[in-house]
């Protein structure tokens, strides 16, 4: 599956449709961003039932604005709606494809239940 391009428009229909959907928020002119493209189209290509994305911050001021990034590149992964991780910096190939498939063994139900406790 291709890279998707994520906006304010279509972001919560992509994060509440999907499973595991992996994020990357960069800017053109950044250059550990143009280092790490290569990297997330790499493994992209070898998790076909997640979706990758990527989010401009300079064409979407608004959506990093809602995630408060202040760092690039941004890695973020949601899980069932859930932000399951989010990081700055570069990740290397293992660490990104370590980090989807964490993603994916993700027992949700036991999410809810620590999130629940949590808020109580």
């Amino acid at each position: 599956m291709s890279i998707i391009t994520l906006t304010q428009h279509n972001f919560d229909e992509v994060i509440q449709n999907n499973d595991v959907v992996v994020v990357d928020f960069w800017a053109k002119w950044c250059g550990p961003c143009l280092a790490f493209s290569p990297v997330f189209e790499q493994i992209s290509k070898h998790h076909e039932d997640v979706i990758f994305a990527k989010v401009d911050i300079d064409a979407e001021i608004a959506l990093a604005n809602d995630f408060n990034i202040r760092s690039i590149p941004f890695l973020m992964i949601f899980r069932r709606e859930f932000a399951v991780f989010a990081e700055a910096g570069v990740q290397t190939a293992t660490a990104l494809d370590a980090l989807v498939n964490d993603a994916k063994k993700i027992d949700l139900a036991k999410l809810r239940a620590q999130l629940q406790n949590e808020e109580e």
